[in-house]
């Protein structure tokens, strides 16, 4: 999925995610380990929007569950009975 356009930005690419955004989406870890993540390059980077504001760009994070979705499904977490 990829809404990449050279030099414009598609509407969904400017839709950002609060910290409750990202709960509703399942992504329920630590502020803590969402920094840990970002600075690994194991999660999208935050965008700070005001102040302690944060935001995430919702094409980057939809991406990203898709990008797990993919590594589950090919790597077996545990031997099948």
């Amino acid at each position: 999925m990829s809404n990449h356009t050279t030099g414009h930005q598609t509407a969904d690419q400017q839709i950002v995610l609060n910290r409750s955004d990202l709960k509703r989406l399942g992504i329920r870890v630590s502020n803590s380990s969402l920094l840990r993540w970002e600075h690994a390059g194991r999660f999208p980077r935050r965008i700070r929007m005001a102040g302690t504001s944060v935001a995430w760009l919702k094409s980057e994070v939809e991406a990203w569950l898709g990008d797990r979705a993919i590594e589950r499904a090919d790597h077996h977490y545990a031997d099948p009975y």
